[in-house]
């Protein structure tokens, strides 16, 4: 009979236990050793313990002793959640210090640093890894450097807005072993940024490849457009019949055609790899998709926008800076005009550039791959965000941006276009003008001829003695060589707003 008590003494004693040993004292998952705080606005530190659990956040200076440099303390909620913020200010910049979050037990995070927190996302292109680049080796032996911080975000879907990861993801000092598999364009963003400032760096990575700005976006969001109210229902039909598709591919013995995936799934992304990091205090965002949208472009005008807006209503730190990859070249190299809904899409972020308020662009027309649409030359990529960040984040006085169409004129039968962004003047790179089209009034495009004067391009061709429309870089795989001499490629465009192939009318 004794035993007996002991045993559900024993047992009584653990279920009473349990919950306290679950609602131990513990930050956010994104709160690990070796994390990068955002400075210069308020930082966000937030977490779990039981209801009504004193807490408290300390931050301490490794290098001057035990220095207390911040310290708060909050009470727990009804619902075991916590949170404070710090400012960092500018004089901390820099490391390592020491974390600690106290309550009925403590957390102690270790080489924790003050700098610059940015957000990296997108499809396979800026997923793509650094070793799987162009000069990987080299790039890689180079690349210790403990002023640059490394977060990888799992893959990861939801019907739902998640509180926390998939897995237990850590930060990660940057070194040849952990940099290897991380995304590509944002180490040479963040490995430019951090030797222009000075200061540390942290890079927060998440991307799923092949994916559209639909399940990047919020579903109420989208819900609350009409041209996405019912995304949803069409995305189940279409894993409906794609599911039905499958099975008959299988019953005949063929390859199983590829379908949308949970992935695509309006919504999934946004809940299950950006919900996650809110609010996390971030500077800004690098952006990499837009192949998966091509077949959409048009509808891509408003959808890229959208989803901008709701990543800053939802993390509630201002219009900060969104920096993103125009579309590289990709497919055959075609010599006649055609139309292309890659340079819808193009066109499409090109407008988002011009309308989206703190927006920059990075245009890659010269590191395209006609056969692969994940073209190796990522340097160049990282390394022109990283000049937008420079100046649109960051105040400095430099040249970010390509020449960018502005108006067209017609004199004496040739068009004349001005330019923004022209820099230190216009430049024709390796050669004479080329990839400008020429249309009147029948709208039937020709090759034309180009020539720079001053800060404008003359363009004209004999077949059209009456021009009304230009383009530039319209194609697929444009072949292109309008430059600045500030070293930055001219954004493809067109002067026209004509039917395009992803629209019936306009």
């Amino acid at each position: 009979m004794k035993q007996r008590i002991s045993i559900i003494a024993a047992l009584l004693a653990a279920a009473l236990a349990a919950p306290h040993a679950r609602a131990d004292v513990r930050p956010h998952a994104l709160f690990t050793d070796g994390l990068v705080l955002q400075r210069g606005k308020p930082c966000p530190i937030w977490g779990t313990a039981d209801p009504s659990e004193k807490v408290q956040v300390c931050l301490t200076g490794t290098g001057k002793g035990s220095t207390v440099l911040l310290e708060a303390g909050m009470t727990a909620g009804k619902d075991g959640k916590w949170k404070t913020a710090f400012v960092l200010g500018p004089e901390l910049a820099g490391g390592p210090y020491t974390l600690t979050i106290k309550g009925k037990n403590t957390i102690t995070l270790k080489d924790v640093y003050v700098g610059e927190v940015w957000v990296c996302s997108g499809q396979s292109n800026m997923e793509w890894q650094l070793i799987s680049t162009h000069n990987a080796e080299e790039v890689i032996k180079n690349a210790a450097n403990p002023q640059i911080r490394l977060f990888t975000v799992p893959k990861n879907t939801a019907d739902k807005p998640l509180e926390g990861f998939k897995g237990d993801p850590k930060w990660h000092e940057c070194n040849p072993e952990t940099v290897r598999h991380f995304s590509a364009v944002a180490y040479f963003f963040g490995r430019d940024l951090q030797k222009a400032l000075g200061v540390p760096v942290g890079l927060i990575h998440t991307s799923w490849g092949g994916t559209r700005a639909e399940a990047w976006t919020s579903l109420p969001v989208l819900e609350a457009h009409e041209e996405w109210k019912n995304e949803a229902a069409d995305y189940a039909k279409a894993m409906e019949k794609h599911k039905e598709t499958a099975a008959k591919a299988k019953a005949e013995g063929k390859k199983t055609p590829r379908g949308p995936g949970p992935q695509n799934a309006p919504g999934a992304l946004y809940n299950g790899m950006i919900a996650p990091l809110i609010p996390y205090a971030i500077k800004g965002v690098i952006w990499y998709q837009g192949e998966s949208n091509a077949g959409k472009a048009y509808a891509y005008r408003k959808l890229f926008p959208l989803m901008i807006q709701n990543w800053r209503d939802d993390w509630k730190q201002g219009d900060f800076p969104f920096l993103f990859v125009q579309l590289a070249p990709y497919m055959a190299i075609v010599s006649e005009p055609q139309e292309s809904a890659w340079a819808e899409l193009r066109e499409a972020q090109l407008l988002t550039f011009l309308h989206s308020k703190n927006t920059g662009m990075a245009v890659i027309t010269d590191v395209g791959d006609p056969k692969d649409v994940h073209p190796r030359k990522k340097e160049p990529v990282g390394a022109r965000l990283a000049l937008a960040a420079r100046a649109l984040a960051y105040d400095e006085k430099i040249e970010y941006s390509g020449p960018i169409y502005d108006k067209m004129e017609v004199k004496d039968g040739k068009a004349v276009l001005h330019f923004k962004h022209v820099g230190k003047g216009l430049v024709a790179k390796d050669g004479p003008l080329q990839g400008f089209t020429i249309a009147g009034a029948d709208r039937k495009f020709y090759n034309a001829q180009a020539e720079i004067q001053g800060d404008t391009v003359l363009v004209w061709c004999a077949k059209v003695p009456q021009p009304v429309a230009v383009r530039y870089g319209w194609a697929n795989y444009p072949v292109v060589n309008l430059w600045n001499k500030d070293g930055l490629p001219a954004s493809p465009f067109r002067t026209d707003d004509f039917p395009g192939v992803t629209v019936s009318k306009r």
